[in-house]
C-alpha cells in the first residue's frame, strides 16, 4: 500500500490538539462585515472545537497523519 497523503487544503484549516480534538478558525468572517453586528463581529474571533464526528472523518479522511 502507498503511503496516505495528507490534504493540502485541510492542512491549511484544520489543526489536531493534543487531546485528539479538530479545531477550526470561526465560519462567517470573510465577507460582509458591514451587515453584522460588532458583537457578532467580536464573537467570531478566534477558533472553535468541531463536533466529534465530524472531527474523526476530518482525521480518518483528509489528516491521516495528525
Amino acid at each position: 500500500m502507498p503511503k496516505l497523503k495528507t490534504k493540502s487544503g485541510a492542512k491549511k484549516r484544520f489543526k489536531v490538539t493534543a487531546t485528539g480534538k479538530v479545531v477550526s478558525a470561526q465560519r462567517g468572517k470573510r465577507h460582509g462585515m458591514i451587515k453584522r453586528t460588532k458583537k457578532q463581529i467580536r464573537q467570531l474571533r478566534g477558533t472553535r472545537v468541531i463536533f466529534k464526528t465530524d472531527g474523526d472523518n476530518i482525521k480518518k479522511y483528509f489528516l491521516p497523519n495528525a
